[in-house]
């Protein structure tokens, strides 16, 4: 089994709400992607969320922690011969539109908070959301 480590954010705008990405059009998640080498986890967390979704101005609350799980298929489903460790930041922007640089990640949206968790494909990805959710106020 492949091991890989990710990193990527929670980012809320000025009304509260939460960025949320299409993964290759098939399947919604929080932006995050692949830690290149040589990167450190913060840097590949902003580089993901520009490449995922055009937003720049971020503004670092703070670290959220890390979870695991595995990648998930073309068919929606977990591919158990990859384990992804996931850490994600919270950050906050003033930046309102979202233009997507990444081919494969064609569709970013601001969702209001509680509509996020539906919305999330993978299950450990709703689970962390909601966790985290305790950890930073109502704007």
């Amino acid at each position: 089994m492949k091991r890989t480590e990710s990193a990527g954010g929670i980012v809320v705008n000025q009304r509260g709400e939460i960025l949320v990405v299409s993964q290759h059009g098939t399947s919604w998640s929080l932006p995050k992607g692949h830690i290149e080498p040589g990167e450190d986890k913060l840097d590949a967390a902003r580089r993901e969320i520009y490449e995922e979704s055009g937003v720049t101005q971020l503004e670092l609350v703070g670290e959220l922690g890390s979870y695991e799980r595995f990648r998930i298929s073309a068919s929606g489903g977990e591919e158990p011969t990859e384990l992804k460790t996931i850490h994600l930041f919270l950050f906050h922007t003033a930046q309102e539109t979202l233009r997507p640089v990444d081919p494969d990640n064609p569709e970013a949206k601001w969702v209001e908070r509680e509509a996020v968790p539906d919305l999330l494909t993978h299950q450990k990805d709703r689970e962390f959301f909601l966790k985290s959710l305790e950890q930073f106020p109502r704007s």
